[in-house]
C-alpha cells in the first residue's frame, strides 16, 4: 500500500547534519532531474528580487531564500516532520508510537517540487518552492520535468493499493499510472444530510486519514477492504470505480475532530 501527500509551503526549520540527496528514494531514477532543478533554484535564489516575486514571498518571510542556499549544509529532518501545516498537523507524525511511524516511513511518499517524489522518512533540508514555481534556468515547466523523470521511475510498482492525496498541482508532477491508484475527494454532511465538498476541513481530514491508517497498520489489497475497514472504524468513506475516487465524508462541526463519527463524520 502507498499513500502519496502533497508537500506544505510551511516547514519546520532546522535540523541535523548534512542533507545527501544519494539517500533519498529514488536517487538512481531522479538523480539528474533533481540537480537540475536544485541547480536552477538556487541560481534564482541569488537574485533576492527576482527570487521574492517568482516564489512569491512577501517581506515577512523574504529569509526564507536562505534555505535555498543552504541545502547542503542547513540540517535534515524527515520529511514527514519538515512539512507543517493543517494536513501534517492533523497527521501528528511525531506523537505515532513506533510501529505506527515505522508504517508511515514504508508506506507514505511526498511529492516535493524541488526532490520529486520521496519517502516520508528521507531526511531534507528546509527550502523554498512551490509546483507553480518557475525557474528561468531550468528552461521548462516543473510539472514537464518532474512528469518526464517519473514516468521513466517505477514508483508505484509492487505497492499494492495507491491512495492519491496529492493536490491537482502536485498530482500533475508525477501522474498516477493509468488504473493503479484511487484520488481520494473530501466532502462533509451538513446538519440536512446532504453531501457537499470541503473547504476548511480538507486537509485536516486528509492527515486525520493517514494517521488513522498508520495506526491500524493498513496493508489493503483493494478498495473493497478499505471499504471494510472505514465501515468497522467509523469512517464513511465511498468509491467509484469508473471515476477511480474514494470519497471521504465528514461530517460540519463534528466533535472530537474533523472525521469523528460521533456526528455520522467520515
Amino acid at each position: 500500500m502507498l499513500i502519496l501527500l502533497p508537500p506544505s509551503e510551511t516547514k519546520r526549520a532546522g535540523g541535523s547534519g548534512a542533507f545527501d540527496p544519494e539517500r533519498l528514494r529514488f536517487s538512481a531514477e531522479l538523480a539528474e532531474s533533481r540537480g537540475r532543478v536544485r541547480r536552477a533554484l538556487e541560481a534564482l535564489s541569488g537574485d533576492e528580487e527576482a527570487a521574492a516575486k517568482t516564489l512569491k514571498l512577501g517581506v515577512k518571510n523574504r529569509g526564507e531564500l536562505a534555505h535555498n542556499l543552504r541545502l547542503g549544509e542547513s540540517g535534515v529532518r524527515p520529511a514527514i516532520e519538515r512539512y507543517t501545516g493543517v494536513l501534517y498537523d492533523a497527521l501528528d507524525a511525531q506523537t505515532l508510537d513506533a510501529a505506527a511511524r515505522e508504517w508511515v516511513d514504508a508506506h507514505v511518499a511526498v511529492q516535493s517540487a524541488l526532490f520529486g517524489m520521496i519517502g516520508a522518512g528521507d531526511g531534507i533540508p528546509a527550502y523554498r518552492l512551490s509546483a507553480s514555481s518557475r525557474l528561468p534556468e531550468l528552461g521548462a515547466p516543473l510539472k514537464r520535468v518532474w512528469s518526464a523523470a517519473h514516468a521513466a521511475t517505477p514508483w508505484a510498482e509492487g505497492r499494492g493499493m495507491v491512495l492519491d492525496l496529492r493536490s491537482q498541482d502536485y498530482a500533475a508532477l508525477a501522474p498516477l499510472p493509468a488504473g493503479t491508484g484511487w484520488f481520494v475527494h473530501v466532502a462533509q454532511r451538513g446538519s440536512d444530510g446532504e453531501v457537499r465538498a470541503l473547504n476548511h476541513f480538507n486537509k485536516a481530514a486528509k492527515g486525520d486519514l493517514v494517521r488513522r491508517l498508520a495506526q491500524a497498520q493498513a496493508a489493503f489489497g483493494d478498495v473493497g477492504a478499505l471499504l471494510e475497514w472505514g465501515a468497522a472504524t467509523g469512517l464513511e468513506l465511498h468509491a467509484d470505480p469508473e471515476s477511480r475516487v474514494v470519497t471521504l465524508v465528514t461530517a460540519l462541526g463534528a466533535p472530537g475532530g474533523a472525521t469523528s463519527r460521533s456526528s455520522d463524520a467520515g
